[in-house]
Parts: C-alpha cells; structure tokens; sequence
C-alpha cells in the first residue's frame, strides 16, 4: 500500500508539472493579439526637430562651403551673430580688400530661408548692392538651391530643394538669430 502511495503521488505531481510546462508553452508559442509592424506606408516622412546654436551652425556652414568648393575670386567665410555675415578678400590690382556683407535672415512659411541684405562694406568703396550680388553671382558656383536676386537685394535659399543624402529634406522652423534660437526639421521618407 505504501508503494501505491509513492506512485499516486509521483504520477500526481507529473501531471501537474505537465499542465503548467503545457499552459506556459501555450503562452508563449500562441498567436498574440497585438502585431509588429516592420513596414511604414509608402510615401511617409518620419521628423526629426533639430535645435542649433549660432556657433555650430556657423560651424557646419564654413565646412560646407570648403567641402563643396564654394569659392570663387573671393576666399568668403560665413559668421552668425545677430545677422549672417559674409566675411571675403578681393583682389583688386593685386591688393587684397576685404568684403563685409552683412544679411537679415527670415524663415519663410515653406521651409526655405530668405537672406535680405542689409550692409556691404568694400574696403572703402561704396558699391550699389546689385552691383556686388550680380559680380558674386557671375563669379561664383553657387547649388541650385541658392538663388541671387541682386535686384531685391536678397539670396534665397531653397532648403526644401537641398539635397541631403538624396532623400532628406530641411525645413528651417525658426532662425532668430538674437535670441541664438534656431530650429530645423529633417524630414526623411520611409520606404
């Protein structure tokens, strides 16, 4: 009898440990209701908002305008301060005169970013503004994405158009270069 006992409850305690591996396993390996999405809808923009400083943009400029050969007769830097400011030397008669431009940046509705000119300092010459635009049009190789327009006295920066790994877009949100409160979104479409 006593060995029926041993059995019963080796037999008892198997089952039950069957019953809670088989309950556990069921959990686990059953089809959840909740499911994994590994694809975004074709034709969605994933955002991502971009706050800078004056510094590091001016920073991230300068470097771009050395890395994509943006030079011309002019060798220009660009300084953000309460403007943008255009720093170059000319040579003129084999002297070198330094340039000062200085411009009022505005973001537009669209995301783009209309520079408006508000000084230019040539050494000691005072130069009509179209003057100076229309000569660093000309001399200049500029991307697609940069217009001057030396009869309004302003460049246009299509930033909607600037090619970023071929697929992102920059959209200027805030430029308030006095308050040092700058803010982009880079929109990157999902495939």
């Amino acid at each position: 009898m006593k060995k029926q006992h041993w059995k019963i409850a080796f037999f008892s305690l198997l089952t039950i440990n069957i019953i809670i591996v088989g309950t556990i396993g069921y959990f686990i390996f059953s089809p959840g209701t909740s499911t994994i999405h590994n694809k975004s809808p074709k034709g969605e923009k994933v955002n991502f908002k971009i706050n800078t400083s004056k510094n590091d943009l001016t920073k991230l400029i300068n470097h771009y305008i050395h890395k994509e050969g943006l030079n011309g007769p002019i060798d220009y830097s660009v300084q953000l301060t309460d403007e943008v400011e255009l720093y170059g030397l000319i040579k003129i008669f084999s002297q070198d005169v330094q340039l000062k431009m200085t411009f009022e940046p505005e973001a537009q509705k669209n995301g783009d970013l209309l520079l408006k000119q508000k000084s230019i300092l040539i050494g000691n010459l005072n130069l009509p503004v179209e003057y100076v635009l229309k000569f660093i049009q000309k001399s200049y190789k500029f991307p697609d994405w940069v217009t001057i327009q030396p009869n309004k006295k302003t460049i246009y920066v299509a930033l909607q158009s600037m090619k970023v790994n071929n697929e992102m877009i920059v959209h200027a949100d805030r430029f308030d270069l006095k308050n040092d409160d700058i803010s982009f979104t880079l929109q990157i479409p999902t495939k």
